[in-house]
């Protein structure tokens, strides 16, 4: 029995099923995670999120910006790009079943006591139990009535500071950007939403946000996350996995044995 936590996958079905057999995964007793971005960008969505749905209990994801766009193309809120080759799964008959599939997951999930895998990446100031607090407070609206309204009101940069006191659109806002969308955080520690090049390439008054201090992680905690290509696996720090390797790119699709600590790979 293996459990095995994928990158950034983006409807590259092909490369999915590649990796999945090189490693003779075996849904019987094998588990596979996704660190999100399932859909989008790649050759066939639809086919991705049938094969993934079909695994049953043994996937889990959590929800990465690409993901949660695509709830809003589903209902109306926003337009659907041309590049993110979503026309197939949008125009499918099981799209409703989809869309209630998706809605289930959460912003960041506890793989073990010590390890949370998330899209983007842990907030500086949060601890992993806060993280998974206000994950679940996005996961509660998602699954209300008010989920339309979530995701018409998550659009936009600001704010770009933490404060506890957030509440409403503002709070939900930050919550969803720092943990889909988070790279680098400025000397003062806010969101910087645009820039997404290698950390080689940033100018000094950016920092990832894994290199910021967070008093709130103990040593003996891990974060698995993907959302960024750029650093092509590589954080300099065993406390931090990054998983998305730019498959859709024309790069690599990475897979973590999560109790053995090896990686996978295969090229695109």
């Amino acid at each position: 029995m293996a459990r095995y936590v994928i990158g950034d996958i983006q409807g590259c079905y092909e490369g999915l099923s590649r990796l999945l057999d090189k490693v003779k995964f075996d849904p019987a007793c094998d588990t596979l995670y996704a660190v999100g971005d399932l859909i989008a960008r790649g050759e066939d969505s639809l086919s991705t999120i049938q094969l993934l749905r079909s695994l049953g209990n043994q996937f889990s994801t959590v929800l990465g910006n690409h993901d949660l766009h695509f709830l809003a193309v589903s209902q109306g809120l926003k337009k659907v790009k041309a590049n993110d080759k979503l026309d197939t799964l949008l125009a499918c008959p099981e799209l409703p079943d989809i869309i209630e599939w998706y809605r289930q997951w959460p912003l960041a999930m506890m793989l073990d006591d010590n390890t949370i895998m998330v899209h983007a990446g842990l907030y500086p100031d949060w601890s992993l139990s806060q993280l998974c607090a206000l994950s679940q407070e996005i996961s509660d609206e998602l699954q209300s009535a008010r989920w339309c309204q979530l995701l018409e009101n998550m659009y936009g940069n600001g704010p770009t500071h933490w404060d506890q006191g957030l509440s409403g659109a503002a709070r939900q806002r930050f919550i969803i950007n720092s943990t889909t969308r988070m790279r680098f955080l400025s000397a003062d520690g806010g969101l910087n939403m645009k820039a997404k090049y290698a950390p080689k390439d940033a100018p000094g008054s950016l920092c990832p946000w894994f290199k910021v201090n967070n008093p709130q992680l103990l040593p003996e905690q891990r974060v698995i996350f993907g959302h960024w290509a750029a650093l092509m696996g590589h954080t300099e720090s065993s406390q931090f996995q990054a998983l998305d390797t730019g498959y859709v790119w024309g790069n690599q699709l990475t897979l973590l044995n999560l109790d053995l600590g090896q990686t996978f790979a295969i090229s695109a």
